[in-house]
């Protein structure tokens, strides 16, 4: 480059009038007009129409759209309807020329199928709908970690690379790991119990893995999981972490995020708490009445929560399921051992949080692994921290996407993953 950027498109201001400035950005439109050219220039923080007259203009014949220019110029007013100012261009660099035609349309005329745009994700980051998407996914983050760690919980990273399958689930991908058998972590769900033995509240933001052949809207092979576990707190109380951190994104993001909104043209509305709590027996009940054939102890088929989903629109816990349908790790009620301390954060059918209070008695998880098929001997490591003094604990896992989903009114999480993966999508 010959000349630096001094300021982004969203920076220039009427104290700039008169000023020359530097902008680099992409062309989004180019009109030529006589001996002029127009060129609405964008950057990730906006657009600029540059003025372009006499031998500057001569040069311009081969430049197509999307190219990257670098535009030295003075602020001027303008008189154009879409734009607060206008840059008269003295110097233009072009740093990268784009090819024509493109595969897809960033500016959005011509609409592509959603393969097609995630097969050209990179150029569709320039359509100002996906890029609003993402846009809101960073304040989505932002708002997560400044809660948790005003909540007093304490950021860690998690092994992706593990040596046994965590959960005793199935759907893990395995590898070759110098000569061992490894898997790709599907949750941190036995680490972050270990952390609360020294930090006691810890969170993490981070993608998990699942080898299931799910080919819906809502399931993925890599996805983005934000999960808790706390020392000294029961389900109760991690439902409400859960619930004002549901709360505080879409407070946050209504009132944070006005363009973004307009662009994607969706309004966030603050969901009312507090959030339904609803046992899984009350669900069966409500299902028996709408004539569905289910019982106590069946877990429950899509087909039943979109008749839940339907009667309890928005967000609700489903709370106390059977035991048996729980994981090993989770613990009874005292006052009826058949039922689980354990919650779903539901948005309609959809699951968005699966959490509960943990076992925290080496004895009795023993015990559950066994009466669940599993072998205590795999997971001795994780045992053995439980005999130096682990607390009580409960804690939950979060699907980001699924969130960001309800959070921009979409029924696709491929819309607000970069990179999707799932069984049919390996590339790009």
């Amino acid at each position: 480059m010959g000349f630096v950027k001094t300021h982004d498109i969203s920076e220039l201001s009427a104290e700039l009038i008169g000023k020359e400035v530097v902008l680099g950005g992409w062309i989004e439109d180019l009109r030529k007009l006589g001996k002029m050219t127009f060129i609405t220039l964008r950057d990730v923080s906006g657009i600029s129409q540059i003025i372009v007259k006499g031998e500057l203009h001569e040069n311009l014949e081969e430049l197509n759209r999307q190219s990257v220019l670098c535009v030295k110029g003075i602020v001027q007013e303008t008189q154009a309807h879409d734009f607060d100012f206008e840059i008269k261009a003295e110097e233009i660099e072009v740093l990268a020329k784009a090819i024509h035609p493109l595969p897809i349309d960033p500016i959005g005329r011509l609409e592509s199928n959603i393969d097609t745009r995630l097969n050209h994700r990179a150029l569709d980051m320039r359509n100002q709908k996906t890029a609003s998407i993402f846009k809101l996914r960073h304040s989505v983050l932002e708002i997560l970690r400044k809660t948790l760690s005003q909540k007093k919980f304490i950021e860690i990273t998690t092994p992706k690379i593990i040596g046994s399958a965590s959960e005793g689930g199935a759907n893990l991908f395995s590898l070759d790991y110098f000569g061992q058998t490894a898997y790709l972590a599907q949750s941190p769900q036995l680490y972050k119990e270990q952390m609360t033995l020294g930090l006691e509240r810890v969170y993490e933001i981070a993608n998990f893995y699942r080898a299931e052949k799910s080919h819906t809207g809502r399931h993925l092979s890599e996805f983005t999981s934000i999960d808790i576990e706390a020392a000294f707190m029961d389900y109760n109380d991690v439902m409400d972490v859960l619930e004002a951190l549901v709360i505080e994104v879409y407070k946050y993001t209504a009132e944070n995020c006005k363009k973004e909104q307009e662009v994607i043209g969706h309004t966030i509305e603050v969901p009312s708490s507090p959030f339904e709590r609803i046992t899984y027996s009350q669900v069966v009940d409500e299902l028996k009445q709408v004539g569905e054939k289910v019982e106590f102890g069946d877990d429950l088929l899509d087909s039943h929560l979109r008749i839940i989903g339907k009667r309890h629109p928005g967000f609700y816990f489903l709370i106390d399921w059977p035991m048996k349908l729980k994981p090993f790790y989770i613990r009874e009620k005292d006052e009826d051992p058949t039922l689980s301390r354990s919650f779903d954060l539901q948005y309609g059918y959809l699951e968005l949080s699966s959490g509960g209070t943990r076992l925290h008695d080496t004895d009795t998880l023993k015990a559950k692994l066994k009466e669940q098929g599993l072998d205590p001997a795999q997971f001795a490591d994780h045992l053995q921290t439980f005999d130096w003094g682990m607390p009580p604990h409960s804690g939950w896992g979060m699907g980001l996407d699924r969130l960001m989903t309800t959070l921009i009114g979409i029924d696709n999480v491929r819309e607000v993953v970069l990179y999707p993966r799932d069984p049919d999508r390996l590339k790009p």
